[in-house]
């Protein structure tokens, strides 16, 4: 590889590992977990970079690679992995902007997006990201329009969970 490459995918993850790291959260419950899967997903990443021609953002390129790499990680992983009950994990915000309310809201949140399918969550996650169902659309591979209805479908999904 040459040096430009490793410096320009350098400073491309450097300013989008934001959305590595919560990927992560969505499809892993502990810290070994979460740093196994990131690093997985850096890999393929980096394996796909020289591929990167820069038609999408490289956000969005990002997203799907990172999308792709938990679900197929997540569904090869067959056998039973020993995770930390999500209630004795601490999901602290900032400690000056600690609001137990706030956590409290984040680990129900949590609990419930981890109900759904693996295509559902990522859905889910570009969603509460801000992202338009255009760019949802494109990174998951699917028509804007069903973005839009298995968005509306999840909402219902979310809201039986939260509001038994």
């Amino acid at each position: 590889m040459n040096e430009s490459l490793e410096t320009s995918f350098v400073k491309q993850l450097t300013d989008h590992q934001n959305i590595v790291h919560k990927i992560c959260r969505l499809y892993t419950n502990n810290e070994e977990a979460h740093n196994d899967l990131f690093q997985e997903i850096t890999i393929q990443l980096w394996k796909a970079f020289p591929k990167f021609r820069g038609e999408a953002k490289f956000s969005t390129w990002a997203y799907r690679v990172a999308l792709n790499t938990a679900i197929t990680l997540y569904r090869k992983n067959t056998r039973t992995v020993a995770t930390v009950d999500f209630e004795k994990a601490s999901y602290f915000i900032k400690q000056e902007d600690y609001n137990p309310e706030e956590e409290e809201q984040l680990k129900l949140m949590y609990q419930a997006i981890h109900q759904l399918n693996d295509i559902e969550k990522a859905l889910i996650y570009m969603y509460l990201e801000d992202k338009d169902y255009s760019e949802i659309s494109e990174t998951l591979g699917i028509s804007e329009v069903n973005a839009r209805v298995k968005m509306n479908r999840i909402k219902g999904k979310l809201k039986k969970i939260l509001n038994p």
